[in-house]
């Protein structure tokens, strides 16, 4: 087994299709299908499922997929530490939930990281892929949120996916909604004040658990519920639809401008937000520079958080 041969599966994950990872390593074809039939050999299992689609890793190659980026993780912070001053091309990776401060950290960072060559990563994606990113070291860093109804469960997860979460800040609930809906005028809203108008949340994928919603309140019946899987959208039915959706009330105004208000919501409540790394691992310089930012947007009660 090689670093090349760890480095060759990872990218070919990364694109599924053999012909593409070949392009980017730089090698031909055979030279990366024979790498990895030699590694499938050596290590006992077969890493991916061949179709004409492309190829996709098998449960085992999962796996080692797994172990082969927690290596490739190690060596690139090992370089990070002894090479700083070197030109390789920096790489980083942060998953998280739908959040305007986790966006306004990832852009600080890429304003002050002055290298001429990098490949960083924003994914806002589903809680349990979030989970998946950092246990499989796609992301080193996650973001999402625990409260009383989840937090067995997300302990559990947190567990099963060998992660740590460390808490941020705690949030009371706020209503999102647009400038000009009839509820934002008051100062602090009831459930019974939503019930006339459509929620909106981010819909889970095959993990549409209330368990792993990104919303507060999501058990709560609803009479017409809307699922939708980027902020934008979200962000763009609220002021459409008079929809609303319950969050951490933190928003950020360079991103989203003066559309979308937060209000109150008058529940007992509150969202743990924090981030997740992998058990055992030392974050990079991007990943402990990252962590200090999401630390420097959330600093503050949740009205002084608004930014």
């Amino acid at each position: 087994m090689t670093l090349d041969q760890l480095r060759y599966i990872i990218v070919t994950a990364d694109t599924g299709n053999i012909t593409e990872a070949a392009r980017k390593l730089f090698i031909s074809q055979p030279s990366l299908s024979n790498a990895i039939h030699a590694l499938e050999k050596e290590m006992h299992v077969s890493i991916f499922v061949r179709s004409s689609r492309g190829v996709t890793p098998t449960p085992e190659g999962e796996t080692l997929l797994g172990y082969a980026r927690q290596v490739m993780a190690q060596i690139a912070l090992m370089e990070e530490e002894y090479q700083g001053t070197g030109t390789a091309r920096r790489q980083f990776s942060v998953s998280t939930q739908h959040y305007s401060f986790s966006v306004k950290a990832f852009s600080q960072l890429l304003q002050e990281y002055p290298g001429p060559e990098y490949h960083f990563a924003i994914r806002e994606t589903r809680t349990y892929e979030i989970l998946e990113d950092v246990a499989s070291f796609k992301s080193e860093v996650g973001v999402l949120y625990c409260n009383d109804f989840n937090e067995a469960v997300m302990t559990r997860e947190f567990r099963d996916h060998g992660l740590s979460f460390h808490l941020l800040f705690e949030a009371t609930p706020h209503v999102f909604l647009c400038a000009s809906h009839p509820l934002a005028k008051k100062a602090v809203l009831t459930t019974e004040d939503l019930d006339p108008y459509p929620r909106l949340s981010y819909e889970q994928g095959d993990h549409n658990s209330f368990y792993f919603a990104e919303e507060l309140q999501s058990t709560r019946r609803c009479a017409r519920d809307i699922s939708v899987s980027d902020r934008a959208t979200l962000f763009n039915l609220l002021i459409g639809l008079s929809g609303y959706t319950i969050c951490s009330g933190i928003l950020n105004t360079d991103l989203n401008g003066d559309n979308i208000v937060a209000r109150p919501l008058a529940v007992k409540d509150a969202m743990r937000i924090g981030y997740v790394v992998k058990d055992g691992v030392q974050p990079g310089r991007f990943a402990r520079r990252y962590i200090e930012l999401l630390s420097k947007y959330t600093k503050g009660s949740a009205n002084e958080r608004s930014v």
